[in-house]
């Protein structure tokens, strides 16, 4: 009998067990999706602020043959304000992180309904319309798709392109020849998880730090850009994996290409610059 009872109690204490772990694994079946912003810089020094108001956001899950496609899932981002000029050379800002069905998602829908550019020299900033980002959102392709996977985190960047976004009209050369600005946003999308990042100083011939150097990483084209800081520091993320050639230039000095960079995935790549003068002809 005390087998009967033990036998009984093993089957319930089984049964409980079981479903609590069918449980468990039921919610974890949504996968986490982070979303950072970034900013590719714009390399001009008479810019105090660019600043963007991001409202909302939507995501699409990739069809899969279907005409129609999937809806968009709408993510809950709370109304806010960026400065993109503090987001450089690796600063992130955390725009969002929530629990999302698992799959590929390759379109994101940014709302923004404002956007100012301060430029030093001027007491009132440039506010710019923004074409359509308020009522249909601003469109994001992610290509790649990026995979959401049940019970693992996901990041997604949004790189945002100060230089390419924000279109002069005038003369850039003092403040007096600046008529104002369009806004045309220019955003990439990549996945953090499964890109490599690269980064550096940049020195002169003496050792000494260099500030402002431009430096862009390219394959066929641009993929991306940025430049040193004070310290003549400088970084890209979000880098698909592959060789590319890296470029550092400034005004003075000669153009230093390094070909071949390896940027390999979940890795962080480390290549520094030493420039030396440009040679003046002697008259």
């Amino acid at each position: 009998m005390k087998k009967a009872h033990l036998f009984i109690g093993t089957i319930i204490g089984l049964f409980i067990l079981l479903s609590t772990g069918c449980q468990e694994v039921k919610n974890d079946q949504l996968g986490t999706l982070i979303v950072k912003l970034t900013d590719e810089p714009f390399p001009i020094d008479m810019i105090d602020a660019a600043t963007v108001n991001i409202t909302k956001m939507e995501i699409r899950k990739k069809s899969e043959g279907e005409e129609e496609g999937y809806p968009f899932v709408t993510l809950p981002v709370e109304s806010q304000g960026f400065n993109l000029i503090d987001l450089q050379n690796g600063v992130t800002a955390d725009l969002l992180e929530i629990k999302i069905e698992p799959g590929s998602y390759d379109l994101i829908r940014l709302y923004v309904d404002e956007v100012g550019l301060s430029v030093k020299g001027y007491e009132d900033p440039f506010n710019l319309k923004v074409p359509s980002g308020s009522q249909t959102g601003i469109k994001i392709f992610i290509d790649p798709a990026v995979n959401v996977v049940g019970g693992l985190s996901t990041e997604l960047l949004l790189d945002f392109s100060v230089e390419k976004s924000f279109l002069l009209q005038g003369n850039m050369d003092s403040p007096a020849g600046i008529k104002g600005f369009h806004f045309k946003p220019v955003i990439r999308a990549a996945n953090i998880s499964t890109t490599g990042s690269i980064e550096g100083v940049v020195v002169d011939a003496d050792d000494g730090v260099m500030d402002g150097v431009s430096v862009r990483i390219e394959q066929d084209e641009v993929i991306a850009s940025t430049s040193t800081e004070a310290d003549g520091y400088y970084s890209m993320l979000a880098i698909d994996p592959g060789s590319y050639n890296l470029i550092a230039e400034i005004e003075g000095f000669e153009t230093d290409t390094i070909e071949n960079v390896q940027i390999v995935e979940g890795n962080r790549t480390t290549q520094n610059f030493k420039l030396s003068p440009e040679e003046t002809e002697e008259e």
